[in-house]
């Protein structure tokens, strides 16, 4: 008797290929990790352009450039500028401290910069990292429209619509101004200083030309309303209260 026969016949092929399927069981379940990859670059372009948005709407720093408002602000200060304060019916108030663009009131000349130069310094000074250009200026608000500032009184202090007013932002040492004046200041116009008078060229030093000194409240940037660099410097720029017994102008139903 064949015991062979009676024994079911053994498969002695070799064992099968496991096929793609089973050589890869990524077949079944995608890569999707490329859908999630890291990618720095539009990154780094989304926040570059919400930077420059909010920096254009809402909120600027300005790199402080010289010794004019000392000893409130520092060479090299960056100080945030809001440029919401003014933006809807609000308006500069007396002891504001202001960035705004000095172009036909204390720049009547035009200034011509290499167009790239341009482009990089107006970058560069939208986030506080460069100067800002040579037609802006921060300076702080001492009369606004209507009012008749005068300098000085037998004490040495500015006078506004008749009152004397004791400032002590003023750099120590400094007078109120070694150039007397009188003004009245036209109505949507601001008459402006530095707190370091003996190192500011302001409203006194345009007096006569074009606008006589006084800058358009239009061509206010926005307030100053923050020391944010250097952190030891950290501080909010209120308003003072030496403006505060200041009457209105006269002729004013305020």
């Amino acid at each position: 008797m064949d015991t062979d026969a009676q024994l079911p016949e053994r498969d002695r092929t070799p064992v099968p290929d496991q096929g793609p399927e089973e050589r890869s069981r990524s077949a079944r379940f995608p890569d999707t990790s490329a859908r999630f990859r890291f990618r720095p670059l539009p990154l780094l372009a989304c926040c570059v352009a919400f930077v420059l948005l909010l920096s254009a709407f809402v909120v600027q720093p300005f790199l402080i450039p010289s010794t004019s408002m000392q000893d409130t602000l520092e060479v090299g200060d960056r100080v945030l500028v809001n440029k919401l304060a003014y933006r809807f019916g609000g308006e500069p108030r007396r002891g504001d401290v202001v960035v705004f663009d000095g172009t036909g009131s204390f720049v009547h000349r035009e200034t011509e910069e290499n167009p790239v130069t341009g482009l990089l310094r107006g970058a560069g000074a939208a986030v506080g990292l460069a100067r800002p250009a040579d037609t802006d200026y921060v300076k702080r608000v001492i009369g606004i429209g209507g009012d008749r500032v005068t300098c000085c009184d037998k004490r040495g202090r500015i006078k506004v619509n008749g009152e004397p007013v004791t400032e002590g932002y003023v750099y120590p040492g400094d007078a109120a101004s070694s150039v007397p004046f009188d003004i009245v200041v036209p109505e949507g116009k601001l008459w402006v200083m530095g707190d370091h008078r003996s190192r500011s060229r302001d409203s006194r030093d345009h007096l006569g030309e074009e606008g006589g000194g006084t800058v358009p409240v239009d061509k206010v940037i926005g307030r100053a309303d923050w020391i944010s660099w250097p952190v030891s410097r950290w501080t909010g720029l209120d308003r003072p209260p030496a403006f505060s017994r200041v009457p209105a102008p006269a002729g004013s139903h305020g």
